[in-house]
């Protein structure tokens, strides 16, 4: 069988996020990508100039087409910016017993709002109890849990028991937005508390990050991962991506990650 993965999130012009990180991931990781635009957004390396839904009947038809004709092993959520969107996809992902991935994608690198404030208590009623795995990285921790930003290890480890408690499979709560000579990610399934962790990559070619991780777990998991193992290789990848991304020339501001840095150099 062939491995596929279905990105459910919105479309990035400029290449280095959304659906266009999680197609260029999954080919990467020799995975065959479908998806499910949730909107168009018009930005670049510098920020967000404009962004369009998909209107939520779209979104549904969309999900229909590839779930009754593809035999698809992961899925993975990016953007979904407004409640009725959540509200359709949750109701696909029942229907067609999936679990998903869910990157609560909320700010862009360059700090543009991606999610309307009304939709967060959607997006955790709704998405997050159907969710395999939740990544959100430390502001997106917190607004999930209506907390302040984790400033400590104990303080990502109650936001992930608190987005546990409201029903994901497994949390892992990334720790790039911090300080200090090592990036730690905190990865929790309601048994155990496991550190993933690596040197702190010093580079503005950071944009698509949580796409780019989320992403790699689903095509991990449409490889017939575990969900630990396919959080550390993901992480792994990442890693490298970020590494190659420093030499890459794309546009003027935060540049993305080198998606494949395996086949061709920066």
């Amino acid at each position: 069988m062939t491995a596929i993965a279905l990105t459910i999130a919105g479309s990035d012009s400029g290449g280095g996020a959304g659906i266009q990180a999680d197609i260029k991931t999954f080919s990467a990781l020799g995975v065959y990508g479908a998806s499910v635009l949730t909107a168009v957004t018009a930005q670049n390396t510098k920020g967000v100039a404009a962004v369009e839904d998909i209107s939520p009947p779209m979104v549904a038809a969309q999900m229909e087409a590839v779930l009754t004709d593809l035999s698809v092993g992961a899925v993975k959520i990016g953007m979904v910016s407004r409640s009725e969107t959540i509200a359709t996809i949750a109701d696909g992902l029942r229907r067609f017993g999936l679990r998903p991935v869910l990157d609560p994608v909320m700010v862009a690198t360059s700090g543009d709002r991606l999610l309307r404030e009304e939709a967060i208590a959607a997006l955790v009623g709704e998405l997050v109890p159907l969710s395999l795995i939740v990544t959100p990285n430390l502001p997106e921790a917190a607004l999930l849990t209506d907390t302040p930003v984790a400033a400590d290890w104990a303080a990502m480890t109650r936001q992930a028991e608190a987005i546990m408690k409201a029903g994901a499979g497994a949390v892992l709560v990334k720790g790039g937005h911090g300080d200090g000579a090592e990036s730690a990610d905190l990865y929790f399934d309601g048994n155990e508390v496991r550190r993933l962790s690596a040197p702190r990559i010093e580079t503005r070619h950071d944009h698509g990050t949580g796409c780019t991780l989320a992403a790699a777990i689903t095509a991990n998991l449409a490889r017939g991962h575990d969900l630990f193992a396919a959080a550390a290789m993901a992480r792994a990848y990442l890693q490298q991506a970020l590494l190659a991304g420093r030499d890459l020339v794309v546009g003027g501001g935060r540049g993305p990650v080198h998606h494949f840095h395996r086949w061709w150099p920066a």
